[in-house]
């Protein structure tokens, strides 16, 4: 795996969402999907708002393969399962931070489906 350069994290960074697409079990992208994305450190992570049941997110737990784009990068990615709580207490506070002006009934769902949260590293 490589490593974000600086432009490409601060051009997703400051985008609104990104285009989601899991691959399906055969390698081929499924249908994309806007999503929100958050930034920590070097590191970029997505939630799914559905949870476990989400679509795009089980299709991304099941091939762990994607691509994404969002603020005009285009990239292949490995979606890494995260499980560190501190982790994910700082993933919780970019969300409330990043997209708090929409209000808790969108915030909240994000926060509490700590358990999709994946780790967008690029290919």
């Amino acid at each position: 795996m490589t490593a974000w350069t600086n432009d490409e994290l601060t051009r997703i960074e400051s985008a609104e969402e990104l285009r989601m697409a899991p691959s399906r079990s055969d390698g081929t992208p499924r249908t994309p999907v806007p999503i929100w994305v958050v930034r920590d450190g070097d590191d970029l992570y997505v939630r799914s708002f559905r949870g476990s049941d989400g679509a795009w997110y089980r299709a991304a737990r099941a091939s762990h393969e994607g691509r994404i784009r969002s603020g005009g990068v285009d990239k292949a990615v490995t979606l890494v399962e995260v499980t560190d709580p501190g982790v994910n207490d700082r993933i919780d506070t970019a969300y409330r931070t990043k997209y708090g002006r929409y209000g808790a009934c969108y915030v909240d769902p994000m926060v509490a489906s700590r358990d999709t949260t994946l780790k967008l590293a690029p290919r």
